[in-house]
This record gives C-alpha cells, structure tokens and sequence, in this order.
C-alpha cells in the first residue's frame, strides 16, 4: 500500500483538536471557539446519528444556558418532573420530583431524541467558530513537548492532518486516547449489559407526569421507560451479563420475552408497537480509565469512564466536564505554570461525579437500597439531598454531603439489623457482576 508523504503544505494548524462531536466533544468547542481559540472538532458519523442516553438531568439545564441553547432544548424536549419507581417487592409504585430537592431551583429536564440534541450542540460549536469536520475519522495521534501531530481520514479515503497544540479525547466509547495509552480498565465493581428498542402507542403517565422516567426493576436487573416529544417510547433493559450470555433465540424475541418477564412494564407495552421492528444491544459497558489527563491532552466525558444509566448522569458528567476541561486548556496555552495544578484539579473533579453516583448504583438492587426509594423519607433532610444526587446537583455549593452521609449510615444499620437478607444480596450481586468474557453485543448492533 501506498502511503502519502505528509509535508508541511498538507499539516493544518489549530489551538486545540477534538476528537468527537458528541455533547463532551460540542460543548467544550463551543466553549474554547468562543474564547478566541482556534477549534477542529473530528466526527466520525454525520448528525443527526443515533445515539442512546435520552434522559438528561436538572443539572443539565443551567449548562445549555451557559451556550445559548436551552430554548432550542425546549423545542425538541419531553420535560421531566421527577422519577418513578415500580419494584416486583412492593404494592405500590413510588415518584419523586426534582422540585422537592435541596435546590428548588432545579425543578425540571428533559427527555430528548439525541440525534436531535447532539446535532444541536454540534451546530452550535461550528455557529460559535470551531470548524466542525463531519465524517472525519481519527487514526494516529504523536504527543511531544509542544503538541500533538493527528492524522485522520475522511469518508471518501482522503487524508487529514493537523497540528494541534492540545487535544480533547471526546470519543464517548471507543475511548480513542484510553485505548492507545492502555489505561482502559473494566469497572471490576460493575458489570452490566442492556437491551432497547422504541415503541410507539406505551402507555404514559397523566397530565405534568407524562415525561417522568420510570425504573422498573426485575429479576436480572431493571427498565428504563423514557416518553419522548414526539410519541414514541424509549424502553432498555439494563441486565446482568449472564442473562444476555444466556440468549438462544433472535434479539428482537429475546426482548419480547425479557418485558413479559416484568407485568407492570408489559402492561404499559400491550398496546404499543416496536419501531421499525428495531432492537439494540451494547455489553460490558461500565469502565474507567486510570487517569483523565496528560500535559497535552484531557479525556471527557464517556472517553474517560461510563457507568450504570441508571441515573441517567452521563451526559451531564460529559458536558460538566467540557467545561472544567477548557479551564485546564486555558492555563496550558495561556498560563503554563498553573497547567499541572490545573490538570490536579480536573483529575479530582473527573474521579468525583462517578464515585459519587456509582456507590447508589452498587447498591441500587439491594433490598434495603430498594426500599429506600419506595418509601422516600427525609429525616436530616437526607430525601432532599438524594434528589440532589438524582438531578446532578453534586459540583455547586449545595450542602448536601452531610445529609448523604447520614444516609450511608442508616443504610449500612439497615443491612446490619437484617443480616440474613443483607448477606443473601451481597451474595447474589458478587455472583451478577462476574467477569463472563466479551458478550455477543460488545458493541452496539441492531436487529429487525
């Protein structure tokens, strides 16, 4: 094979390269375009492109304020209230809203199609002065002193090369940086798999509860339910990889079977139809990497860790982090002698958000855990601050951290005062999260 010699007519130059165009990627382009930097932000697809993580968060609304969007936002969105919870151990069903957290300021988000959401911020980054370079493929990046060299390759086979004097690893899962630095680790305390697809005609909640999402949780793991504007229904089944190992039939009857196996949900689907007989799944999904930075890169977003949906912080944690990354873009460039205090401080904050969420989402299957959010108390306010927890309010002042460990606390006196029950859980998720091997569904696939 013939390789093109690279001279220095064929180099573009630019202040930072970002690799991916997704909300990390968007949002931190838009934000260093429009301090005046000189902006290449790659995508390897074409927007508007699929993507699942629909259900975004409060915390989420104060940064589309902070780039301009959130009326577009608005336009596109479900609005979301609160959450529902429904568990195979209980009568009833349990809901809390956003409004009844510790900030009463944060009262809403939004469910939204990402294609239609990620295309927003993509066009947002270019209309702000990045230069946004769509079906553009990254293939090599050379650290040194100064930069990076990336060489990349367009749709129709052609090279591009640049320059770059930082870059952003805002790849989502394929985790480009991660993986050439071999600092991509499983999540050793977590292990899941899921399976999705969209209908239309579910069943939705009444009047302002139409847009909350709903939990269900069932034998090998739970549901997610997310009503979207347009009317269709986004339902994924976020399952122990045993249970996906375990599929001997076609994935679109496999999921059939894996709603009729929780009746609340199956209720709500007896009348729906699955769009374009279209079903998704994604395995071994929740990972880390050993660190988020060096002296000429950051890694954001899904690029540096992904953990459990349950939550629904990803992209919360992925544009937060845009944000903070561009701080430590600008004392490289700008102010390199605070660059390594700078990078201290992002390596601190990008650890905080999924350590803070994944010790709920451990224990989210637990007995004692499930109860908690079926009967939602507040003694020492401690419901307040979950709410907190649950709509991102984890990187403001809100003083929420007393309450929450409190709330550890009642936890753990829970587990101790039933021991038998406790030890059965304990016992039950140390065999769930077992290492199985790469699963069918690695990475995404669709089926019809």
């Amino acid at each position: 094979m013939n390789i093109p010699t690279i001279t220095s007519e064929h180099v573009e130059t630019c202040d930072v390269l970002v690799i991916g165009g997704g909300p990390a990627g968007a949002t931190a382009a838009a934000v260093l375009a429009s301090e005046g930097r000189k902006v290449v932000m790659v995508e390897k697809a074409h927007h508007p492109r699929f993507h699942i993580g629909e259900s975004l968060l409060p915390a989420n609304v104060a940064l589309f304020d902070r780039l301009g969007v959130r009326d577009q936002l608005e336009r596109i969105g479900m609005p979301k209230f609160g959450v529902e919870f429904v568990s195979p151990d209980h009568d009833h069903t349990a809901r809390v809203e956003f409004a009844d957290a510790w900030d009463k300021s944060m009262p809403y988000a939004w469910q939204v199609r990402r294609s239609e959401m990620d295309e927003i911020l993509f066009r947002n980054a270019a209309a702000r002065g990045a230069e946004a370079v769509e079906g553009c493929r990254v293939r090599e990046v050379r650290f040194d002193a100064d930069g990076a060299d990336v060489d990349a390759v367009l749709d129709d086979g052609s090279p591009r090369h640049w320059r770059a004097r930082f870059v952003l690893d805002c790849s989502g899962r394929d985790t480009f940086l991660s993986n050439k630095l071999k600092a991509k680790l499983k999540n050793p305390r977590h292990n899941s798999s899921a399976l999705f697809g969209h209908f239309v005609n579910a069943e939705r909640l009444p009047g302002k509860l139409e847009g909350n999402i709903t939990i269900f949780w069932f034998d090998h793991g739970w549901f997610w339910y997310i009503p979207l504007a347009d009317g269709t229904t986004s339902v994924g089944a976020v399952c122990w990889p045993y249970y996906l190992k375990s599929r001997k039939k076609p994935l679109q009857e496999f999921f059939a079977d894996t709603i009729a196996m929780c009746e609340p949900l199956a209720q709500r689907l007896k009348d729906a139809t699955l769009v374009d007989d279209a079903v998704y799944a994604t395995g071994n999904y929740s990972y880390t990497s050993t660190h988020c930075s060096g002296e000429r890169y950051l890694m954001l977003g899904d690029a540096y860790a992904f953990i459990d949906p349950v939550f629904s912080s990803g992209v919360y944690l992925a544009m937060h982090s845009a944000f903070e990354g561009a701080k430590v873009v600008a004392a490289t460039l700008d102010h390199p002698a605070r660059a390594a205090a700078s990078r201290r401080r992002f390596e601190r904050d990008m650890r905080h958000g999924p350590r803070e969420f994944s010790w709920f989402i451990f224990r989210v299957t637990n007995p004692t855990m499930r109860d908690f959010f079926m009967y939602p108390q507040n003694p020492f306010r401690v419901k307040e601050a979950l709410l907190s927890l649950l709509a991102g309010d984890i990187h403001g002042k809100t003083p929420i951290w007393g309450s929450l460990r409190i709330l550890k606390t009642i936890y753990f006196a829970v587990c101790a005062v039933n021991p038998r029950r406790s030890w059965n859980a304990w016992q039950r998720r140390r065999r769930n999260i077992r290492d199985l091997g790469p699963l069918a569904g690695e990475n995404i696939i669709g089926t019809k």
